[in-house]
């Protein structure tokens, strides 16, 4: 817990330097799926980020004056719901545990939250939350100014705390750098499993399954997002999640999958043959993504701004189209017209940590943001040809994309996916040596 206490004590400096107030962090609410039954359950990650609590129906509160002061508000103790849903801290324990001055049940939040807000000059919240929690704050502000007359004051500014904690969050800790670590191995390992478990005939479900078997069986809590396991035409689809499609000899397999772990994400992308061989038109292709997925990396290093990988890719893969016959022009023309587009419609990666996309601005003072050691990010390069007339027909329905986990380091970028094979002849050379079916 010193993490979180820690992190909460950032905070609450950040918070006083700019005048101080009271802070209000809900976490996230319960989701139905349908009747009866509640999506799993995660907790924001802004909340989940200050003390580690996993509990729905849970408000942090944290008074930066003279004396600042930690607060929760949590589900009371009751033993007949417990039997039903499961073990609860209670305000009690969980004071104790998450080391918060004092909790109290979550239904005492509509009377105390008033009592902590009077006299103190501004709130800090999540503005837009939601509408029923934008309606409680609402609330606890009108209930104060109903007590201007007993001498009280309600806050005169509101702040969104979500521009603070962002930048907080930017900048990864040793412990979340390990924890990130470790979901990249978990990943890598679950991506060499679904290699080994891809054959023609097979569904993409099935490979979906070999995926979760060892997100899971790892100790992961989820994956991170719905994974995409897009076969033939299907990789040029970049969201797709139907995973429903038997795959043919021949195709290539575009995998997009990470677990979460402890609440931080993974997110790996593979592509690779269904048959275990790479043809003469993939080949030329996916060297081309890999060259580009390699010269974004190497502008990923403290100093350097966060567009330079993506310009890095743009170059090599314009370059590459031209050279395969998809594109006719010059480089620097066919980028800045955007030509490339047609074939890499996407950035070349985006912050990674408690969410897949990840806290944080790109753009400070209107200039793209310098990267410095502990952030964070991916590296994930992709080229989508459909079937066209002006499209040279080897090429037809191939969609790749290589996709990395990076951590700026002082030095440069350490890559955090290492564990899966991202060359032409170690996928190969792993596909050898998979279960026949």
């Amino acid at each position: 817990m010193d993490v979180f206490r820690a992190r909460r004590a950032r905070l609450l400096a950040s918070m006083a330097a700019q005048g101080g107030g009271v802070a209000v962090i809900p976490t996230a609410p319960e989701r139905e799926r349908n009747r009866g039954t509640n999506f799993p359950y995660r907790a924001d990650s802004h909340f989940f980020y200050l003390c580690g609590f996993r509990e729905p129906e849970a408000v942090l509160v944290l008074i930066a004056d003279g004396s600042p002061r930690q607060f929760l508000f949590c589900r009371a103790k009751n033993e007949e719901q417990e039997a039903w849903t499961g073990y609860r801290y209670g305000p009690e324990a969980a004071a104790e545990r998450f080391g918060f001055d004092s909790a109290w049940p979550i239904d005492e939040l509509g009377r105390k939250l008033p009592e902590l807000l009077i006299n103190q000059p501004a709130l800090w919240t999540n503005l837009a939350f939601g509408q029923g929690w934008d309606r409680r704050i609402l609330a606890a502000i009108k209930a104060v100014r109903v007590k201007v007359r007993s001498g009280g004051t309600a806050p005169g500014t509101v702040h969104e705390i979500s521009a603070v904690l962002d930048e907080m969050r930017l900048i990864k800790d040793e412990f979340e750098i390990a924890v990130m670590r470790r979901a990249g191995e978990i990943s890598a390992a679950a991506h060499c499993r679904a290699m080994r478990a891809t054959h023609p005939g097979r569904f993409e479900y099935e490979i979906e399954a070999e995926l979760l078997h060892v997100f899971r069986a790892a100790g992961s809590q989820f994956p991170a997002y719905q994974p995409i396991v897009a076969s033939g035409l299907n990789a040029c689809v970049l969201h797709y999640t139907d995973n429903g499609r038997r795959m043919l000899d021949g195709e290539l397999l575009l995998i997009d999958a990470g677990c979460e772990l402890d609440g931080y994400a993974s997110d790996i992308t593979r592509t690779f043959p269904v048959n275990g061989r790479f043809s003469g038109p993939q080949r030329d292709l996916y060297q081309l993504v890999l060259a580009a997925n390699h010269a974004a990396r190497a502008k990923a290093y403290p100093g350097n701004n966060w567009d330079a990988p993506h310009e890095a890719a743009v170059a090599v893969l314009t370059q590459g189209f031209i050279d395969l016959g998809l594109l006719k022009g010059e480089v620097q023309e066919l980028i800045k017209t955007e030509a490339y587009r047609r074939f890499y419609m996407h950035r070349t990666g985006h912050w990674l940590g408690m969410d897949v996309h990840d806290a944080g601005q790109y753009k400070t003072g209107g200039q793209w943001r310098p990267f410095v050691p502990g952030m964070t990010l991916t590296i994930e390069p992709g080229c989508y040809v459909r079937s066209a007339d002006d499209v040279p027909e080897a090429f037809w329905d191939i969609g790749i994309r290589i996709e990395d986990n990076v951590l700026i380091t002082p030095e440069g970028c350490e890559l955090l996916t290492e564990g899966v094979p991202r060359e032409i002849e170690g996928i190969e050379e792993l596909m050898r040596g998979r279960n026949p079916r």
